[in-house]
């Protein structure tokens, strides 16, 4: 049997109807930005395999770190106990992250990172005796698929089968250029009408809803009327950090700092699952207390697990290479150059770049669901000419690996290009 026949006889996987589906493709071996399947067939990824591997697949020098890690202690209890790597982790990220924070809590993936910062962010209120129960979040939002993730997450085919099992989540619109004010009138009336404990944000870059894009300026006006207010901000940066958008972290060019930040995905560089939540020393003062019970009761087996905190170390180190950063933005301009000759295109509607991401919306003769028919026909097109790309509806989005040479590059732009001349 082949690989693909043993997984549909095993596996179920994830966002997938398996009556309709096609058979997955079996990958056998990765290498910097390609990947090869069982039969030897090549594919660019330039999502960066759902933009965790920045640094490309097999990466020896984040491989050796695990090695070297895993011969001398693999994985501890993290209640309880310490270890060096953890120690390291926290003060690496304490140089690079926003000044204000300075409190680490590891968990294993995006949505739990949020899990975390949700659960904080209402029980930091109930520890001060104070009601507040509402988390306020953007529409079109993706936070992830754990339930208060879920909850906040406002892509509804996801989360439809769920309808009043979730905490309360109130609405408001994202300040894309022209309708800022409205998601600042929007984000008081919320204030003044609902117990607000927390606003939660994907930092200039809605991911999942297509690559929406929005000004640092408008993120800090939101902030600050949160501030006013004394809701606690949420930095959802699972997908914007380390280096998507050019800068280390979204909020980097935001001047005003968040109360808790939200880390995955690229933190390790694709090779184990890690997640991690900071948040500033007031918030950790609310939970130090001599009640057991206002203690924060949250956990999960691999909670700082060393080696993948040797992996995080790695990739931090990489991410701060001139090398590294030179490709960031040799990447992005050739984005820009792109977006330049694309995005006057009778077929495109828009075409937008922060940093290593670049999207462009095509149109369409009708209204496209996220996984409607042009984007079968798009993803289908982009597989067999080699190139890993997943369109969200009409939206075709680029976030390859920082690796990527410029020829993968032109290649990925070429194929974007005759998918456009094809629907």
């Amino acid at each position: 049997m082949t690989l693909t026949e043993k997984d549909s006889q095993y596996l179920w996987h994830p966002y997938t109807q398996h009556k309709t589906s096609q058979t997955p493709i079996a990958i056998s071996r990765g290498e910097g930005a390609l990947l090869w399947d069982e039969n030897n067939k090549e594919y660019i990824d330039a999502i960066a395999s759902w933009w965790v591997n920045p640094f490309g697949h097999s990466n020896k020098f984040i491989a050796d770190a695990i090695y070297k890690q895993l011969t001398t202690l693999e994985h501890v209890l993290f209640g309880g106990f310490t270890h060096e790597p953890a120690i390291k982790v926290a003060e690496k990220l304490m140089e690079i992250l926003p000044k204000n924070q300075q409190k680490i809590f590891f968990s294993d993936n995006g949505s739990t990172a949020v899990e975390v910062a949700i659960k904080v962010a209402l029980q930091y209120f109930f520890n001060k005796n104070e009601k507040r129960t509402t988390i306020i979040a953007f529409e079109n939002a993706f936070h992830g698929d754990t339930f208060a993730a879920m909850a906040a997450s406002g892509i509804s085919f996801y989360t439809q089968a769920f309808q009043g099992m979730f905490i309360d989540v109130a609405r408001i619109p994202v300040p894309v250029k022209g309708q800022e004010q409205v998601s600042f009138d929007a984000l008081k009336a919320v204030i003044e009408s609902h117990n607000c404990a927390g606003f939660i944000f994907e930092p200039l870059v809605q991911g999942a809803a297509g690559m929406v894009m929005y000004e640092p300026e408008a993120l800090a006006k939101l902030i600050q009327i949160c501030k006013e207010n004394k809701v606690l901000t949420i930095a959802d940066e699972v997908m914007t950090g380390f280096g998507k958008t050019g800068k280390t972290f979204a909020m980097d060019y935001v001047s005003e700092e968040p109360d808790m930040i939200c880390l995955s995905k690229a933190l390790t560089g694709g090779t184990i699952p890690m997640a991690i939540t900071t948040f500033t020393q007031d918030i950790f003062e609310a939970f130090y207390d001599d009640d057991i019970n206002k203690a924060l009761f949250h956990g999960h087996t691999f909670t700082a697990n060393p080696t993948g905190c040797a992996a995080a170390l790695a990739s931090i180190d990489l991410l701060q290479t001139a090398e590294m950063q030179s490709n960031i933005e040799r990447i992005n301009k050739n984005h820009l150059n792109f977006q330049k000759k694309i995005e006057n295109h009778p077929k495109v509607i828009t075409a937008r770049t922060l940093g290593v991401i670049f999207a462009v919306e095509i149109k369409s003769d009708s209204e496209e669901s996220y996984y409607g028919s042009m984007r079968t026909k798009l993803y289908n097109f982009f597989i067999e000419k080699g190139v890993i790309l997943r369109p969200v509806g009409n939206i075709v989005y680029i976030l390859p690996p920082y690796i990527m040479t410029d020829e993968q590059l032109q290649k990925v732009y070429l194929t974007i290009e005759e998918a456009i001349e094809m629907v």
